[in-house]
């Protein structure tokens, strides 16, 4: 299913955390909270600004973002479970060499 959202809205896919801690312990599926990171999946065209003009969003489609625990309007399309929240909810953007060190 194609899907592109309205003016400042994001579409965005949550990333699944480690399910063991620094540890070794494996957190059971009932006592995760759901993560706040996820990958951004579609964007809408911007913001229409008072005198008409469209002020382009900060974040693009393949970024990996953090937002707020709350955050957003959860759907389920294609079977997959997204999220649809406004640009002010995200609270920033992961950049690749921040999420290349955690990965390695």
């Amino acid at each position: 299913m194609a899907f592109r959202p309205l003016h400042d809205r994001v579409l965005v896919r949550r990333i699944e955390e480690d399910q063991k801690t620094a540890g070794g312990i494996i957190i059971p599926d009932t006592a995760k909270e759901k993560p706040m990171q996820g990958e951004v999946i579609a964007v809408g065209k911007g913001v229409t600004l008072e005198d008409g003009t469209v002020r382009p969003l900060d974040v693009q489609a393949g970024d990996t973002v953090l937002f707020g625990k709350w955050s957003g309007t959860e759907v389920k399309m294609d079977g997959e479970e997204l999220l649809i929240m406004k640009e002010s909810d995200i609270l920033g953007i992961i950049e690749a060499k921040a999420a290349a060190k955690k990965a390695a």
